[in-house]
This record gives structure tokens, C-alpha cells and sequence, in this order.
């Protein structure tokens, strides 16, 4: 159920319950003990319930934790299809996770954008001019009540993506200009053809034409991270 809120949305325990497997009253069992250890908050509209994550803390944890998580069982073809999507590109809470993520944070450290001091990222006078060309407002994610930047270990590449708050502005650009679409109901984003040549124009990232991305089952199952 954790994995399942990994891509930032509020889903009600019914749906927890089925994408777990389990019955609506086991499901909340365990909900109301995830709620009382800090791990999800929930909300009410009317008479359903509504679960999210408690914050971007927590799937950085689920997402370090998948590191070291067996290897999911692949049965059938559409799930190895499904585990191509997951780990090209996926939400990570509220940042872009996966090979996606993991290359355009290598480019921001090509570039020297960006630097890694004491695991902390901070933003070079490069940076500055870059991230605002790209239409990124520094001032107001610096504005955000968490931490400004830093690397998150990516389960699937073993290297670091972008997170906090620059990591979700950066998330948000591209969904806003239509560079990735986030559609799905699982947490696999597509990559889309002006995402591509964008993404390669501004910031000469030159994706693996080799990594084809696979339709996801809206509500299949995925595996962990």
C-alpha cells in the first residue's frame, strides 16, 4: 500500500485494499497503524477516507529501501514490459525518479548547474541562469519548507536523482510543458516526442534509444520501488 502512494496521490482505503490484496478490513488495520507511526496522513471528503504519504521523507525511504528489496517475480511478458516503464522513468513522491531522472541530474552536473557538497546540491551562478532559462523560479523553491536539493539514491540505476524542492519544480516543468506525461495510474511516467527533442536540445540529453518504454496496466500490480 505504501509503494502504491509512492506517486504523491490520495487513494481511499478500498483501493488500498484491492491493489494489496486484502480485505477492506485488514486494510484498515494496517492503515490505522501507518497512520499512528507517521508514515501517511489522511483526509476526509463526506464519508470516504483518503490516504497519502505523510511527506517526501517517507518515499525517499521506500525508494532506498527498494534498493535492497528482492527482484520483483516477472510471470508474463506485459509485466517485464511494465518493470521496462517503471525504471525508465517514475515518480518518486513528488520528483522524477528512474533512468530519466537519474540522466537529466548527471547533465545539471555536467553542465555544473549543480554541486554536491556534504549530500547536498547547490545551485552554481550557471545554475542560476540555467534553471531560470529552463523556467524554473529559484526564488520560489527556495521559498518551500524543506530541504532546497539533494541526491536520492535511485533503486533501479544505483546512482542519485534530484530531490526536494528543486526536484519537484523540476517534476512539475516538465509535466506542465508536456515533456513527460504522468497519466497512468501507476507511478511509470512516459516520456513524450517533444520531451525528447527538448530534453536533447536544452540540455543535450541524449537518451538510450534501446530503453523502450512499455504501456503500463493502469491498475495492475508493480513491484516494489
Amino acid at each position: 500500500m505504501l509503494v502504491a502512494l509512492l506517486d504523491g496521490q490520495a487513494r481511499p482505503a478500498s483501493e488500498l485494499a484491492w491493489l494489496a490484496h486484502v480485505s477492506r478490513q485488514a486494510a484498515s488495520a494496517h492503515l490505522s497503524k501507518l497512520e499512528k507511526g507517521g508514515l501517511v496522513e489522511v483526509s476526509s471528503e463526506g464519508r470516504y477516507r483518503y490516504y497519502r504519504l505523510k511527506n517526501a521523507e517517507v518515499g525517499e525511504a521506500l525508494e532506498t529501501l527498494a534498493r535492497i528489496a528482492p527482484p520483483a517475480r516477472i510471470r508474463s511478458l506485459r509485466a517485464s514490459q511494465e518493470l521496462i516503464a517503471l525504471k525508465f522513468a517514475r515518480i518518486c513522491y513528488d520528483h522524477l525518479a528512474g533512468y530519466l531522472g537519474v540522466q537529466l541530474t548527471r547533465a545539471f552536473l555536467a553542465k555544473q548547474w549543480l554541486l554536491n557538497q556534504d549530500q547536498a546540491y547547490y545551485v552554481t551562478e550557471a545554475g542560476n541562469r540555467g534553471f531560470e532559462d529552463l523556467g524554473i523560479s529559484l526564488e520560489l523553491v527556495r521559498r518551500a519548507r524543506r530541504v532546497f536539493a539533494y541526491p536520492c539514491r535511485d533503486w533501479s540505476e544505483n546512482q542519485p536523482h534530484l530531490a526536494g524542492a528543486l526536484g519537484a519544480a523540476l517534476f512539475k516543468l516538465l509535466c506542465d510543458r508536456g515533456w513527460v506525461d504522468r497519466t497512468y495510474a501507476n507511478r511509470t511516467v512516459r516520456l513524450t516526442d517533444t520531451g525528447r527533442r527538448e530534453l536533447s536540445l536544452r540540455l543535450e540529453v541524449n537518451l538510450d534509444s534501446r530503453l523502450d518504454q512499455a504501456v503500463p496496466d493502469p491498475l495492475g500490480s508493480e513491484p516494489l520501488g
